[in-house]
């Protein structure tokens, strides 16, 4: 498959701290691709590097051939890239339709336009919520729902941004050992049903492994392995740095 997004030689440094030092790797496009490593590995940096949260200090990310470096922040959703947060970025006095409608408006700067593009705004909504199961709680207030369902009404917002890549930075974080096992069908679903190559920060082992295609594996800020899930898990450096038993 062809590479999506290709991260090259990235770097980035804080004071006298390299975050990144050198990092390559592809995102095949159409595949679920894991992030993983241990904790200070440079994991959701990378996502923040991507995104343009962070101004790298030298190397490459080019999407679709184009170097996203060379982009201002606010331009990056308008290239149909979306993300989710470690930490929940929800409206909290807003209800779930009105959040997941925020990301729609990335895709149109300009606004709505005409109440035709509302009303069908409002459909495409519905029907994510729909398949996320939670189209039943669409005028509840974000604030005060259960913390699985507030990550599907995140993740409902980035799908509505219509993403070809979509980022998931710790998806699982927070949520029950249920709640996992209904993740990854999502996750698969997800990629399925909307046509998105996803990239997924994970500390969970068990749905890293049972949803992704690749496994790319940080450690101290630079790549200590890439490949299947089988190839990585069996990998000694891997297992000595970061797996154990999985």
């Amino acid at each position: 498959m062809p590479a999506l997004l290709t991260v090259r030689n990235l770097t980035i440094r804080f004071g006298g701290i390299t975050a990144l030092n050198d990092v390559t790797f592809d995102v095949a496009e159409g595949h679920i691709t894991g992030l993983i490593g241990p904790n200070g590995a440079g994991k959701t940096t990378c996502f923040n590097c991507i995104t343009r949260l962070y101004e790298p200090t030298s190397g490459e990310v080019l999407f679709k051939g184009e170097d996203l470096l060379r982009l201002r922040p606010q331009q990056i959703a308008r290239k149909r890239i979306a993300r989710t947060f470690q930490n929940l970025a929800l409206f909290e006095h807003m209800n779930v339709l009105d959040n997941v409608l925020v990301g729609y408006h990335a895709r149109f700067p300009g606004g709505f336009g005409d109440w035709h593009a509302e009303a069908g705004a409002l459909d495409e909504a519905m029907e994510v919520l729909a398949k996320l199961e939670v189209a039943d709680i669409a005028k509840r207030p974000v604030r005060g729902l259960p913390f699985g369902i507030r990550k599907r009404v995140e993740l409902a917002r980035a799908i509505m941004a219509k993403p070809e890549l979509l980022l998931l930075d710790e998806p699982a974080a927070g949520i029950s050992h249920d709640e996992v096992t209904a993740l990854a069908a999502t996750i698969r679903r997800v990629a399925s049903d909307f046509k998105t190559t996803i990239l997924m920060v994970e500390h969970h082992m068990q749905l890293v492994m049972s949803v992704s295609d690749h496994i790319v594996v940080l450690a101290s800020g630079k790549k200590l392995a890439d490949g299947p899930p089988a190839a990585v898990q069996a990998n000694p450096a891997v297992v000595e740095a970061y797996l154990g038993t999985v």
